[in-house]
């Protein structure tokens, strides 16, 4: 009893299955890959969690309580410091933090700018 090969049109390269799996573009071994991707983590973690945070709690609650209750979002920022702790995930976690923080100050600077511009403008 003996094993035949399989027909050409059957066989296919190691490095083509290899391709259809994963596209080229997609190198998380790629020094860049995970402060890329602990960035924009960052960006999104600083406008969606807040906004997603205050409709559930208004849903739940009411308006006037989850006003009061609104400041304990400052609490979710131990996951990305929680995520500085071990050795695997602080690279990412500080470029996560940086995100945060980058798009923090730049909210908050433009806020100000524009309220400064409207002050200064009805005046």
């Amino acid at each position: 009893m003996s094993v035949e090969p399989a027909p050409a049109a059957e066989q296919t390269d190691p490095a083509e299955e290899k391709r259809t799996i994963r596209p080229d573009w997609w190198h998380r071994d790629h020094p860049v890959f995970g402060p890329l991707s602990g960035f924009f983590t960052g960006m999104v973690f600083i406008i969606v969690v807040p906004g997603l945070y205050a409709t559930i709690l208004k849903s739940l609650v009411g308006y006037a309580r989850a006003e009061e209750l609104f400041p304990f979002v400052v609490l979710t920022f131990a996951v990305p410091i929680g995520l500085l702790v071990p050795r695997r995930t602080r690279q990412f976690a500080r470029y996560m933090l940086l995100g945060t923080v980058a798009t923090a100050v730049v909210v908050l600077g433009v806020a100000a700018a524009v309220l400064w511009l409207l002050i200064k403008r009805d005046s």
